[in-house]
């Protein structure tokens, strides 16, 4: 882990902690445990990819815990939660305010997805004025076909003028 890792890990369970104590919930062993293992990844996640992790760890938690904690962490914002297309909903740590950010390029063939920053698209969005709505942050998806499915569906499509 680096130094930047610490700080971010640090900071997360600061938010949290302050999180609890100000709607008045325990702050238990697990939800700290489940915060590691959410803040060891770096890329999104399913809850059911984080109950397996706990397993490895030997820290034995219930599905319904891990659930119920990552909603905990939504509600702080440590965590946020995408639905893509309509596969099960996969989480992403919030690192900081403007970690939310970025865009999520998801491909409508094999379903994977890439994420990305867009400066201009991040500066222009920063200067629009909704009324009287003040923007936190923002999360972009896009969804296309991506360069891998592109090339295979390319060499299939002269395959099959061949065989025509």
């Amino acid at each position: 882990m680096t130094m930047t890792d610490d700080k971010v890990i640090v900071s997360a369970r600061n938010r949290l902690t302050e999180y609890l104590d100000n709607k008045r919930l325990r702050k238990t062993p697990e939800r700290f445990a489940i915060l590691d293992v959410v803040f060891s990844h770096n890329d999104h996640f399913r809850i059911e990819t984080l109950y397996q992790e706990m397993e490895e760890r030997s820290y034995h938690v219930s599905r319904s815990t891990v659930y119920n904690t990552m909603e905990l962490f939504c509600e702080c914002g440590i965590v946020r939660k995408h639905q893509f297309n309509s596969r099960r909903s996969l989480y992403e740590k919030v690192v900081n305010s403007s970690s939310g950010n970025h865009l999520h390029l998801i491909c409508t063939e094999c379903g994977k997805i890439r994420e990305i920053k867009d400066a201009e698209l991040m500066r222009y969005i920063g200067l629009q004025r909704y009324g009287r709505f003040n923007a936190s942050y923002f999360v972009l998806y896009v969804y296309g076909i991506c360069a891998a499915c592109a090339k295979r569906d390319k060499r299939k499509n002269k395959t099959i003028k061949i065989i025509k």
